[in-house]
């Protein structure tokens, strides 16, 4: 079987949900929602170009169950108050056409910048720790009534996801997010049910699960993205991943995301890991051949994929189902279609930095850049892929500025 071919095999994770291939554009933060949350024509776009592009499915970027806690400046909000017109629009994207498009529900925790929210969030009343402590303020313990209130939003969330065209959704577990912080030992040291042990620390999890399931029924796909590890000392384990993993199966998760990292210790975009991780692609791939012979949950890997030989391999040697890929949709949108017209086709991706590693880590150069690319498709424009850091730095600057004046405004 050729390597094309491998990739461009339909996968089923539903009875009545098939791909029309393995390739699966993973969220990426699009920022471009309005004053409200509501996506507007620029995600309407974006998608356009992403849909035409081949991907099998799309998957959102953070799409946030309440509205007082945001992620970023212009997330997107899907709760009651939300105007669902705009979200119908933004899913028609995806009518007469195979692709699938989901919705990635998300809760920032403690990770929301203090320009956005001067009380954030959190398990245990923990601050961001090493560079990036300056821009985030120290959450508040979150109280048990909070927490079942946040739970009922992610179920409410994935209600109207459904209502407004959404064929799925996937509840962000990593990169250092509320669920994720739940999971970490060292960011929930709580003594009640929420806390402690493996088992009360994945509860908040296991319950998000159980309560959009309930709202959304049994044939609506709902996947997980979740970290192998934090990659910090004190936190969520690979050992503990692989326990969490096989509880996620047992209850029913239709589709488990394999990443890494959080704000602190971003190995989920290529930081921190060893050159031998690089260099053979797919940073977490050795983690997705250890869960292999524990659950038969369908898997997607997702970071450092960059050539179509080890995407087939990949599946070929069963260590994935499905191939994510996210900051190359960023740069060109027919990806898939060049992955399934070329078996020596590469991925090139540029290593982002500043030449200072303090500045690089501050204002998070290896989003924000790809995030401007965004910006430039979703306005049908070109990407730039030689666009300076520096530059990059300044738009996120003066984006920033802008948003925290009218916040303050209003």
């Amino acid at each position: 079987m050729s390597k094309i071919t491998v990739l461009s095999q339909p996968f089923k994770i539903k009875e009545k949900v098939i791909l029309n291939n393995r390739i699966v554009k993973s969220a990426l933060s699009e920022v471009l929602a309005d004053s409200d949350g509501s996506p507007l024509i620029s995600h309407i776009n974006l998608y356009k170009h992403w849909v035409n592009g081949g991907a099998a499915l799309l998957i959102t970027g953070n799409i946030m169950v309440d509205r007082k806690f945001l992620g970023e400046p212009h997330n997107v909000i899907l709760d009651e108050q939300s105007n669902l017109e705009y979200f119908k629009k933004w899913t028609s994207v995806i009518k007469g056409t195979k692709c699938h498009l989901w919705a990635q529900l998300n809760h920032p925790g403690k990770q929301s910048p203090s320009f956005i929210t001067w009380e954030p969030v959190a398990p245990s009343a923990i601050a961001l720790k090493g560079e990036l402590r300056a821009g985030f303020n120290k959450p508040r313990a979150l109280k048990d009534e909070e927490i079942i209130k946040i739970i009922q939003k992610f179920a409410i969330s994935a209600q109207l996801a459904k209502q407004v065209g959404f064929t799925g959704v996937q509840i962000h577990a990593a990169h250092g997010y509320l669920i994720n912080q739940f999971l970490s030992p060292l960011h929930n040291q709580r003594t009640d049910r929420w806390g402690g042990t493996l088992e009360n620390r994945m509860r908040f999890l296991v319950q998000v699960y159980h309560s959009i399931r309930e709202e959304v029924g049994q044939d609506f796909p709902i996947a997980i993205k979740l970290n192998t590890a934090d990659f910090q000392r004190g936190g969520f384990t690979e050992d503990e991943f692989l326990i969490v993993v096989e509880k996620l199966a047992k209850i029913g998760v239709d589709l488990i995301e394999i990443s890494g990292g959080t704000y602190e210790s971003q190995t989920m975009i290529g930081i921190n890991h060893k050159p031998s991780d690089i260099n053979r692609e797919a940073y977490f791939l050795e983690y997705a051949e250890k869960i292999r012979n524990l659950v038969d949950t369908p898997l997607m890997v997702t970071g450092g994929f960059r050539s179509v030989t080890c995407m087939s391999d990949a599946i070929e040697e069963n260590k994935t189902d499905l191939i994510g890929l996210g900051r190359p949709f960023a740069i060109d949108p027919n990806i898939p279609k060049k992955i399934l017209a070329n078996p020596e086709h590469k991925i090139e991706v540029r290593n982002l930095t500043t030449g200072i590693k303090k500045i690089d880590q501050l204002t998070l150069i290896n989003i924000t850049w790809y995030e401007h690319q965004l910006w430039r498709m979703a306005h049908n424009q070109p990407t730039e892929p030689n666009l300076s850091p520096w530059m990059s730095i300044c738009k996120t600057m003066k984006n920033v500025g802008i948003y925290n004046f009218r916040k303050r405004r209003n």
